[in-house]
């Protein structure tokens, strides 16, 4: 899914909640903490790119209207990062 290319894994993320938006299916992150984890700060390019990334990740998983179940062993990194949108088990 990450690509080492620039705008590669925004399409691969796209092609992914675009099948799981249409399928109806639930999008399981494991580690989520580690994923949605603390934007890093901007020392280069391959910063920014992750965080574009990040953005882009977030803005998806807001929109779409599936299921998303996210493991993760810190609980206030998430709720943090997604807010009220959050719903801890």
């Amino acid at each position: 899914m990450v690509s080492k290319y620039i705008g590669e894994t925004e399409k691969n993320l796209g092609r992914i909640f675009d099948r799981v938006d249409s399928s109806g299916s639930i999008l399981f992150f494991d580690e989520a903490d580690a994923l949605f984890g603390k934007r890093t700060s901007v020392k280069d390019s391959q910063d920014r790119y992750a965080n574009l990334e990040l953005d882009y990740l977030l803005q998806r998983l807001e929109a779409s209207p599936v299921l998303a179940i996210l493991a993760m062993n810190h609980k206030p990194v998430l709720r943090r990062r997604l807010g009220c949108s959050l719903r801890l088990l």
